[in-house]
Parts: structure tokens; sequence; C-alpha cells
């Protein structure tokens, strides 16, 4: 059956697996994507949404690249919002609601038009090995098939556990089975295991809820759209909704605490902290009375509805009862109660940046095997592990995405510089460089990497230049044209701001914080012009963060400029820290577990202090 070696095998079709199969295909490499089920490639396993604070940058980074999981969102969505847009425009955060089942139909469509993919459907359990580096997988049903490279996406699949209530049993998502082997190989070798837990809520009958008692939650009355490609913007759109929990919906969920698997011990490991169960939320805010729960629709023509806010793992008999107390849901009918699943991870300080891992050559980790939580985290690590793993087996030089590049490489490097001991999600607040990694400029900062990777195609390259050169063109424009006190003055008093008593730049007036591009088009000159050159509101938008924000951005710049020395001074590979008796205790066991590559990722090592980065500086000549 498999008589040839592939380059690359991707184990899971998830979200990492899936990216990671288009990444290597797309670059040249004949791939084949290994999955339990390939009627669940690109499963949405909780939410039925894509985007959100900082995973929406994310998303629009993984599409400059070149990836797929913009395409996709756009070609299922059924609601956009831009969430933070009272903040700056390095908080504007993109969001979609999707058709649960029409996104996981495109992934499977656009994976099977990608050539260079071939498809197997069975579990894999186990690698195979020779002299510390991975020649191929090995399935269930003892089929050898060998590659040049492996990637690891299993999800929550790996000894995965599902507990309701008191009841426990084997599964790495509901009504799928869990996937063993692999990680009893990977400890026998000498890897270091851990186990994570996570959770989703029930799903309900749409048909059984009274919308009339609910606040209604639109999307945005002109939604944009996440691919930078000529995908649709949605024209029609479904409402989500939103509801409370009361006290007496949290005193019907105390009931069942006792059968509770995450307070009678039987769950052991952490649980992501910034998407608590229904139950750690009553019992963390014991002071807070209620609670917001979003009702959200899975689809355009499906009555079921994922109930955001109210993930557990309580009994299903306390579940319905507390949410039959819920306004609006007086009657409900469940789809199916919620769960808390519990799998296997393998703490990412085993890593290379490049998601190689450091005992066996031409491994790859992506995704929840790596201890992160969400779609758009697996996704981008995936696109990574692709890519890198083409790379390697072309002796070519692994793409790394520097701190200041992108939030994937905000979020690489916090894994492998600081590992994680529960389920990390990417916020705005852990990139230092944010306004320079904003939604709105993805394609600028990335598109060239993923032309020159061979993933982002010649249109994409085309698109992402005329628009720097239009908004260039618009900045200068700015720049070089006067306004008269007796066109601008009206608009000024208009938004609230002081007056001009005599002519001056645009650029200067357009700066103050409360005059917006659409104050700006109120002015002739500038309406003209952006009709003259055909401008879109991307070019607008992009215009506008450069006018207003060019202090903010040319400042990140310099600092980020400044650190980039440091990631010049490079490590030599299993550097014997023992030998600088100067450095800490604390600093030597860190940094001989993690083995640095370059200065600047010493520095980033929870624990190492000033001190011991000026001894490694002197040490290295610096």
């Amino acid at each position: 059956m498999f008589g040839e070696i592939y380059d690359v095998i991707v184990v899971g079709g998830g979200h990492a697996g899936a990216e990671a199969a288009a990444a290597a295909a797309n670059m040249g490499s004949k791939t084949l994507l290994a999955t339990m089920n390939l009627e669940t490639i690109g499963q949405m396993s909780c939410n039925p949404a894509m985007g959100g604070i900082a995973k929406g940058q994310i998303v629009r980074e993984i599409d400059a690249l070149g990836g797929y999981s913009g395409i996709i969102t756009d070609k299922s969505a059924i609601q956009f919002k831009m969430l933070n847009k009272s903040k700056g425009p390095a908080m504007w955060s993109p969001r979609a609601q999707s058709d649960r089942r029409r996104f996981s139909e495109e992934w499977r469509l656009m994976l099977e038009r990608t050539p260079n993919v071939d498809f197997y459907q069975e579990m894999i359990s186990g690698l195979l090995i020779e002299n510390n580096k991975v020649v191929g997988v090995k399935t269930s049903l003892g089929i050898e098939i060998k590659s040049k490279s492996v990637v690891l996406t299993n999800g929550t699949f790996l000894n995965g556990l599902i507990h309701i209530g008191e009841k426990q049993f084997g599964g790495g998502r509901a009504g799928e089975k869990a996937a063993t082997g692999i990680t009893e190989q990977l400890v026998g070798i000498g890897f270091e295991s851990g186990r994570m837990k996570t959770g989703t809520p029930p799903r309900v009958d749409g048909r059984s809820l009274d919308y009339s008692k609910m606040i209604v939650q639109p999307g945005d009355a002109r939604p944009e759209k996440f691919s930078y490609l000529d995908t649709n913007f949605l024209t029609n759109q479904r409402d989500c909704h939103m509801t409370h929990t009361s006290e007496m919906v949290h005193d019907l969920l105390r009931e069942g605490f006792d059968r509770s698997p995450m307070f009678n011990g039987r769950i052991k490991s952490l649980g992501p902290r910034y998407c608590p169960s229904i139950e750690d939320k009553i019992n963390r805010f014991a002071d807070k009375n209620s609670h917001q729960i979003f009702v959200e629709p899975e689809g355009w023509d499906t009555v079921e509805v994922y109930v955001n806010g109210f993930s557990t793992s309580l009994p299903e008999d306390v579940q319905f009862k507390a949410l039959r107390s819920v306004v609006g849901f007086e009657n409900v009918k469940f789809f199916r109660p919620g769960y808390a699943i519990e799998y296997d991870y393998f703490p990412p300080t085993q890593l290379k940046h490049s998601l190689e891992t450091k005992l066996i050559d031409n491994l790859y980790f992506a995704g929840q095997i790596n201890g992160t939580t969400g779609y758009e985290e697996a996704a981008s690590q995936g696109l990574m592990a692709g890519i890198n793993a083409h790379l390697k087996i072309n002796n070519k030089e692994p793409f790394i995405l520097k701190r200041d590049e992108a939030y994937i490489g905000v979020l690489i490097d916090d894994l492998i510089t600081k590992g994680t001991e529960e389920p990390y999600r990417m916020f705005t607040s852990r990139a230092e460089y944010r306004t320079l990694l904003r939604q709105d400029n993805a394609d600028l900062r990335l598109t060239p990497l993923g032309y020159e990777l061979g993933i982002a195609k010649k249109e994409r390259l085309i698109k992402m230049e005329e628009k720097e050169a239009k908004s260039n063109m618009f900045v200068d424009f700015f720049k070089n044209t006067s306004v008269i006190p007796e066109d601008i003055n009206p608009i000024l008093e208009n938004v609230n701001s002081a007056l001009v008593k005599q002519s001056d730049k645009m650029f200067k007036v357009f700066s103050r914080p409360k005059v917006k591009m659409e104050d700006m088009l109120k002015l002739d000159k500038v309406s003209s012009f952006v009709k003259e050159h055909n401008l879109n509101r991307e070019v607008l938008e992009q215009t506008e963060v450069q006018v207003k924000y060019a202090g903010y951005i040319a400042k990140e710049k310099n600092n980020a400029d400044k650190l980039q020395r440091l990631e010049n001074v490079k490590i030599p590979s299993n550097f014997d820290y023992t030998k600088l008796k100067s450095l800490s205790y604390e600093a030597r066991e860190k940094l001989t577990a993690i083995q640095p590559a370059t200065i600047s990722q010493a520095s980033r090592i929870s624990g190492i202090k000033p001190s011991d980065i000026s001894v490694l500086l002197v040490f290295m000549g610096r």
C-alpha cells in the first residue's frame, strides 16, 4: 500500500494537522495526512468560532504566510465582529462565528485540491526511529509507512479520558476513541510528558430556547473578513444572543459539586485559566451572583446551539436542571451534555524554535501536544511545523519568526523558552511589540516571507505590494497637502477638537486623537484623491494607522532593533553551563535544561537575572 517514502507524514487532521499538511505540500513535499477519521478534518471540537483577542491576529498571520485558516473561515462564516474597536489599532481583533459543518467540509475540500497531499484513515500507534531520527510511522494494523519527517498533531487524543460527573471513559472527543501507543513510546525514549485538561459546554436544541428573553448580539454593520485574498464579505449574518446565570442556577450547580470530577479529585490536571468551567467560575468568583452566557448558533441551517460560558463536567442531570433555570432556557432540550477531557502533552521546552524535538531528528510537535489551547494557536504551530519539516529534509535553514515579526513568533518563543504547565492561550498582553503586530498589517509583515518560502502565491504578493504602495502614497499625500482653516475648522468643531488659525499640513491635523478617516474624507481634496486612485477600505485603514500612530510605531521598532542585537549573539549548542560558576544555581539549571540558542532567548527564561546575562555576555566576549 505504501511503497514510496513520503517527505512528510502529518499525524492528526485537526487545525494543526491540516495547516501542516497544506504548508508542506504547497512547498513541494510529498505529504501524507494520517487521521483516525477523515470525516472530521478541521473539526471545530469546541466553539464554532475563529479569532478573538490576539487569536484573530494569528489567523491573519497564517493567511498572510499562505495558510488556509483565514480562507476557510471566510467561506464558512455566519457572523463577523471586529473586537476592541474602542481601543487603539494594536488591540483590534477580528472574530467570526462559523458554520461548523461547512468549516470542516471546506478544509477537506481545500486539502483534496492541494497537490502532493495523500490521505489515510487509521490510528497511528507508534513512530519508526533509527539512530535518533524518525523514519516513519506504524499504524494500529501494523502497517509501516516510511517518511523523511513526521509532524505529530494529536490534539486531545493521546490517552484521552472524558469525564461527565462520576462517569469516565476513553475518548479524544465526544463519540471518538482515544489514541494510544505514542506517549508510551516517546516516554520510553526519554521524553517528559504531562496531563492537561480542557472542557466543552452542552450543545442544545435552538428550537427549545426563548430568544425574546435574551439580549441580541448582532455582527458588525460593515463586516470585514480574515483573508487578504478576494474572499467574499458577509452580506447576511446570523445573530448570537446573551443571557446570564443567577444565584438559583449557581445553587443548583453546587448541588452536584460532590460528584464533580474537578472537585472530588478524579481530574488532577490543570485546565485553561482563561476559559474556566462554570463550576470553576462559581467556586473562584463566589462574590459574583451571575455570569454571562453567549448563545451561539452552530451554522446557517442547523438548530444546534453552542452554550458559550457554560463549559462543565458536572453530572448530566445537574447540567440539565441548572441550565433550565437560565433565562430563555426554561424548556431547553439537550443535544449532548458538556464534558471535560484529560489528555497527554509534552512540555514544549523539549523542542527547538523550529518545533523539531531536541531528542529525535526530523520529528515535529504542533498544537495541543505542546500544551496550547485554541484552534488558532494550533493552526499556527501546524503551519510552522509543516514549513520547517520541508526545509529540514531539503537541507535548508529553519524558518523562525521573531517576537517583533509575528504573534506566531511570540507564541512559539514563549512555549520553547518558558514552557507551560497549564493550557497556553495567546493574548495581546503577551506581545511586547503589539503596535507592530497589528491585524491590519500582517500581510505587509509576512507575505514577502511566505512568498520566499513558496507557500504564499504570486497573486498574494502582488495584492500586498499594491496595498503597501497605495497606502504609502496616501500617507505622502497627507504629509504634503495643506488644508485651510475654512475647510478643516467645521470638521474639528464637530469632533470637539481645537480649531486651527492658519493653513497646516493635513498629516498634523489627522494625527489628532479625535480626528478619524471618516472626518478627513469630508474634505474634497481627500475624497477626490481616494476616488482617483481607487483606494479600498484596507488601504484607508492602513493609512489611518500609519498617520495616527507613526510615533508609537517608530519607538517600538527602535526597541525591537536594540533587542535584535542580543538575538545575534549565538550560544554554542550543548553549551556546558556548569563551568560558569558565576551563574546562579537556578540559571545553570534552567539554561542547561532549555539550551537557548541566543543570549536574547536566554534573557527571556523565567528566573534568569540580568546579572546572569552579563556573565554570559562576558564569556562570549561581549
